[in-house]
């Protein structure tokens, strides 16, 4: 099938990165073993460690156990990487893709409302600034 921007269509990619994919599956279940995780998202478990080792070396969540199981807690308050985001919490687009986030904290109020925002246009589908 041809495209009309660019010749062949590709075919084989997607919206959302391995690691947004690995940190909405820990969003949805903070004790997710990361064998769970990758039968979810796809991938190995070695590259799912890679991304968690990712994800927590850069703020995004912290790891703790719980006997002989980790528990995540997502960080409130970080923000997309892209400098076209950045001012963008990941709260939001977390809230979106899987509801509140279970931490112990909620997210700030901005990217609550955003996150009810864009949670009412799709129920509606009705389009508007976000």
């Amino acid at each position: 099938m041809e495209s009309e921007h660019r010749g062949p269509r590709r075919n084989g990619w997607t919206f959302l990165t391995n690691h947004a994919r690995v940190l909405i599956a820990i969003a949805r279940d903070p004790g997710i073993r990361l064998r769970d995780i990758a039968v979810e998202c796809g991938l190995t478990e070695r590259t799912v460690q890679a991304i968690v080792t990712d994800l927590e070396a850069d703020g995004y969540l912290s790891r703790t156990r719980d006997g002989r199981r980790n528990r995540y807690v997502v960080a409130s308050g970080a923000r997309f990487r892209h400098p076209a985001e950045a001012d963008h919490e990941i709260a939001g687009l977390l809230a979106y893709l899987t509801g509140p986030l279970t931490t112990p904290t909620s997210p700030s109020a901005p990217a609550a409302e955003v996150a009810a925002e864009v949670a009412a246009e799709v129920a509606n589908d009705t389009p508007g600034q976000v």
